[in-house]
């Protein structure tokens, strides 16, 4: 099994396996997408932290440390290194989007300086990489993110980050919708159990982005 024939949905069970990609480092961005300290933080009461232990598990794991290893390997490459982060400019966070202000999981108050709000000490980005701010699920959608990577000459777009069916999966479809090539890395996402995680992959892949380990990925950036 491989990235060309896992994660076949309904509608991609018999389609034919998808060519080889090349990503040309002068032309690719890594989009880091919400990986912020408030979402390791535990919860309100300690059943609710238990509940959430496996997703933490993961994070710690794996994703935290995969990201940073691929953060790495796009910085050797020259491989455009962006993140976004959901913080609003508002104290009282009437700026936000509606997805933001309704109660309950999604309801989130981040001002832009609250340390909660940061990236995780261990994906600090470096230099003059850029940081997104968000009020919007999608890291397109209410930014100027898209105008930034048509500026940069950027045409295809890895994904990563949290969470996988949420901002993860925002981004991804409005990338695609604006004809970016995306490739989401499986193994540097995560959602809030792996169900979720697992489903959202089959959904999106092969229509909206390509799903690959970060060891596939690896393979698919051109030599200069």
């Amino acid at each position: 099994m491989s990235w060309k024939t896992d994660r076949r949905s309904f509608y991609y069970a018999n389609a034919e396996e998808p060519a080889d990609i090349r990503l040309d480092p002068s032309t690719t961005a890594l989009l880091v997408i919400d990986v912020q300290n408030t979402y390791l933080a535990p919860k309100d009461t300690e059943a609710e932290t238990a509940r959430w232990q496996p997703f933490y598990d993961r994070m710690r794991g794996t994703v935290i440390p995969n990201v940073a290893s691929l953060i790495e390997d796009c910085r050797a490459r020259s491989v455009e290194v962006i993140f976004a982060r959901i913080a609003c400019h508002k104290l009282d966070g009437r700026d936000r989007s509606l997805s933001q202000k309704k109660p309950g999981f999604n309801y989130l108050l981040l001002p832009k300086d609250l340390e909660e709000g940061q990236i995780v000490p261990e994906l600090t980005p470096k230099g003059d990489e850029i940081t997104i701010l968000k009020t919007t699920d999608s890291a397109l959608t209410g930014t100027n993110l898209r105008l930034i990577l048509h500026n940069m000459g950027i045409k295809d777009v890895i994904c990563v980050g949290i969470f996988t069916d949420q901002c993860v999966s925002s981004t991804v479809r409005s990338l695609a919708d604006e004809s970016f090539g995306v490739v989401v890395a499986d193994d540097c996402c995560a959602a809030a159990t792996m169900e979720l995680h697992e489903r959202e992959l089959e959904i999106i892949n092969m229509i909206y982005c390509h799903v690959a380990s970060s060891e596939e990925l690896a393979g698919f950036f051109v030599k200069g």
